[in-house]
């Protein structure tokens, strides 16, 4: 597997234990539905997080967060209204990115609740 995969994993992995420990439960990790891939769904009470990880060696290029595209936005919003759907589901929707970067040796987690909107 390619070094940026490897990193990518290891980023989804701290953010599902980030979140556990937090008090979320983790319904789904890399759904795909259609031409999406949500990198993880998970419930807190009556709210259904939608968890955008981007993990970034550095960042010398940006914040992890700054590469989540419109794009990828408007896939995530397709697929996550399929999946309420398909579970028959009434609860609030939230989309937040969790971002991972290596800053001096350590790991920096940013966990960005409500992270963007989507209006059609």
């Amino acid at each position: 597997m390619a070094a940026h995969n490897d990193l990518g994993k290891e980023g989804e992995s701290l953010a599902v234990d980030f979140l556990r420990r937090n008090g979320y439960s983790i319904l789904e990790t890399n759904w795909i539905y259609q031409k999406a891939e949500v990198d993880i769904l998970a419930r807190k009470d009556d709210l259904l997080a939608v968890i955008e990880v981007k993990t970034r060696s550095s960042i010398a290029m940006g914040l992890p967060q700054d590469f989540v595209k419109p794009k990828k936005i408007r896939l995530l919003v397709k697929a996550v209204n399929a999946y309420v759907q398909e579970q028959a589901w009434e609860v609030k929707v939230r989309f937040d990115i969790i971002a991972i970067h290596q800053l001096e040796g350590q790991t920096v987690l940013e966990h960005l609740e409500d992270a963007f909107y989507y209006f059609s």
